[in-house]
């Protein structure tokens, strides 16, 4: 269970930083056509704001699928096969 928790940590922050990336290379781009005199004029808060809870909400559900799927892995390990006791021979 621990190595579960431990990959469910990893994709959390894996998704996290991802989604945190990609809005601020969005922003660079951004800022870069405006000061080329392509684009209006780009506030770094306009993009980095609405990242956060994006980002949240995705590496949590990610993170949340792994937990569960490693659960339920974990609990029907426990399972036994057969109904009948294992036979000493």
């Amino acid at each position: 269970m621990a190595l579960w928790l431990a990959a469910a940590v990893i994709v959390w922050n894996s998704v996290f930083d991802r989604v945190i990336i990609d809005a601020g290379r969005e922003y660079v781009r951004t800022a870069a056509d405006a000061a080329h005199g392509v684009g209006p004029y780009a506030r770094i808060d306009d993009y980095m704001r609405p990242a956060v809870p994006r980002a949240l909400v995705l590496a949590t559900s990610a993170a949340g699928v792994i937990l569960a799927v490693g659960l339920a892995a974990f609990r029907w390990s426990g399972r036994a096969t057969s109904k009948e006791p294992l036979r000493k021979t």
